[in-house]
């Protein structure tokens, strides 16, 4: 039985095990309404790293497997709810969070659960920064480092109105890249983690190979960046929408490709236009260090996530089912005749929520 509100949705289970059922508190999720203490339930507030930490801010112990696969940061789309989902498929993939402006942080940062609480189940995990003011960009890391991100990433990618026109970040900062090299090295300097770079190839008539290189060496040797994920496409700034930035400027792979040539000592991932795990592989065998999917990933978790592990990385999978993984992502809520998977946001639609869930069971 499925029933819809406005802000929840019900849906019955047989058991599957009084196990699973025994305690309402079994499964952490992000973001959730539940019955319980919540002060004794903050499972993803800043203290949780403190004992993470190894005798330096913002340093995580343990080690992770290389990032030959990541989720692209997407604004409303890799939140929380859904990284929990994607860690419960995947083990091993780099999860981004959404981009997330400087000012928001350093503005709210008596309030900054809401925007870096994360359950830690979600390592290895990029946090995604926005802004053109390098004091903000600064501050915003260091306040960063109590959630031990694995990496803070700067965008210099997004082609929305809001952020690349109205805001100046985004793409537009790679129109300076002497500004970008300044921001990554005030970056570096407060935070233990590695940093890196998220661009286009180009903006607008900007969009040559040998600029892309100038950018990529300013960037590189003026500061400690040296991991680039590239979105092959260039971005047209005037007349299109962020939607039509991903399909209409066309897909320049040589590019990409040309700056492992170029570029021997620095570390490429690649972005755009790749949707399969086939698609995977094959860039990586023709030299990609690392393969970023986003909206594949998202619309298709199953049957792309569900095999990173395995053809990717070479290990075994999660070993969960589809219907687990499911009644693993929310809480688990009980009365007296059956189980019953309750979800009440009272700050989001159901669609984002729900969708990824849908996606896990609409295709083979």
């Amino acid at each position: 039985m499925m029933k819809f509100a406005r802000y929840s949705l019900a849906v019955s289970f047989s058991p599957i095990g009084s196990n699973v059922f025994a305690k309402s508190f079994r499964f952490p999720v992000v973001g959730c309404i539940y019955r319980g203490n919540l002060e004794s339930s903050r499972l993803f507030s800043a203290s949780c790293w403190r004992e993470q930490l190894n005798g330096k801010n913002g340093v995580v112990a343990k080690q992770y497997l290389p990032p030959w696969f990541s989720v692209a940061p997407m604004m409303d789309w890799t939140d929380n709810h859904y990284r929990t989902l994607a860690r419960l498929i995947s083990k091993h993939s780099w999860l981004y969070t959404e981009m997330i402006a400087a000012e928001t942080i350093v503005h709210q940062k008596d309030n900054l659960d809401r925007f870096l609480a994360y359950s830690p189940d979600q390592h290895p995990i990029v946090l995604q920064i926005g802004g053109s003011n390098i004091e903000n960009l600064a501050k915003a890391t260091e306040l960063a480092n109590a959630y031990c991100y694995d990496e803070i990433n700067l965008n210099c990618g997004c082609p929305s109105p809001r952020v690349a026109g109205h805001g100046c970040f985004g793409v537009s900062l790679m129109l300076d890249p002497k500004f970008v090299a300044e921001a990554m090295s005030a970056i570096a300097a407060n935070t233990n983690v590695p940093v890196s770079v998220k661009c286009r190839i180009g903006v607008d008539d900007h969009d040559s190979y040998d600029e892309l290189c100038d950018f990529i060496y300013n960037v590189s040797s003026f500061s400690p960046t040296k991991h680039f994920i590239i979105h092959s496409r260039k971005a047209l700034l005037n007349g299109i929408s962020p939607a039509e930035n991903r399909s209409i400027p066309p897909l320049k792979y040589e590019y990409f490709y040309g700056l492992l040539r170029d570029f021997p000592d620095l570390t490429f991932t690649i972005n755009g236009g790749i949707a399969s795990i086939v698609e995977v592989n094959a860039a990586r065998e023709a030299g990609a260090h690392g393969v970023m999917i986003g909206r594949a990933a998202y619309n298709n978790p199953w049957h792309i996530l569900g095999h990173v592990d395995t053809a990717i990385y070479g290990v075994p999978s999660s070993g969960l089912t589809r219907r687990q993984v499911h009644l693993q992502n929310f809480w688990l809520s009980t009365d007296a005749s059956s189980p019953t998977l309750i979800f009440i946001f009272p700050h989001y639609s159901e669609f984002p929520i729900i969708f990824p869930l849908i996606a896990c069971f609409s295709y083979n």
